[in-house]
């Protein structure tokens, strides 16, 4: 079964416009610190098919034309296949938040195909993103967040679920895309132990 990588674009992969939040143009265009370096160590070394979700709020509307979008979106996915990462999938969501689409982060409207196809192991995949609603998207997913924590609680008016239910989503918080590289590389280890005695049950779970 092939495990999937869902990756954020702005904030994750690049910085996001501090201003707008709108990534309309090449001059706002700035990659994320070593984005390049540990995705091309993870395409390169690692066994996870690499999908792009991203929410651009309004995108074909006057408040964000398609014509300002796609210049910047294409130097993105040129850039990062410059460098051995290809998306085998990008799915972009054109909604604004208050329409609450199926097809908007959280939601999973996009990504049906991985949840209905027995070739997807979501359980082992990861969400990586800047936002809760990512991690909430991992939830809803039934996979695991990798969190890089910007701005804590950025979008948290989306969230559907509290953000103490999301910390069980979490496998990782960070700021580097070192980290989240050598976290993905790292095998799991896990150990468990029962002991029975007359007066206790215990049983213990190591991750």
């Amino acid at each position: 079964m092939k495990k999937v990588l869902f990756i954020d674009r702005d904030g994750t992969l690049c910085i996001e416009p501090p201003v707008d939040y709108q990534l309309d143009s090449l001059e706002k265009l700035e990659f994320y610190p070593k984005a390049f370096q540990y995705m091309s160590k993870i395409a390169e070394e690692l066994d996870y098919e690499l999908v792009m979700v991203t929410n651009q709020d309004g995108l074909g509307t006057d408040a964000f034309p398609e014509d300002t979008f796609w210049p910047a979106q294409n130097k993105v996915i040129q850039a990062f296949e410059n460098e051995g990462v290809v998306f085998s999938d990008i799915a972009i969501d054109k909604t604004f938040p208050h329409e609450n689409a199926p097809t908007r982060k959280p939601r999973t409207g996009l990504l049906t195909k991985y949840i209905n196809s027995e070739e997807y192991d979501l359980e082992n995949s990861f969400v990586i993103g800047d936002r809760l609603t990512d991690i909430e998207l991992a939830k809803n997913l039934g996979a695991k967040g990798i969190y890089i924590n910007n701005v804590d609680g950025l979008a948290d008016e989306e969230l559907s679920v509290k953000r103490a239910e999301l910390d069980k989503v979490i496998a990782i918080e960070t700021t580097e895309w070192k980290e989240i590289y050598e976290f993905l590389k790292l095998e799991a280890r896990t150990a468990e132990i029962t002991r029975n005695t007359n007066e206790t049950k215990i049983y213990i779970k190591l991750n």
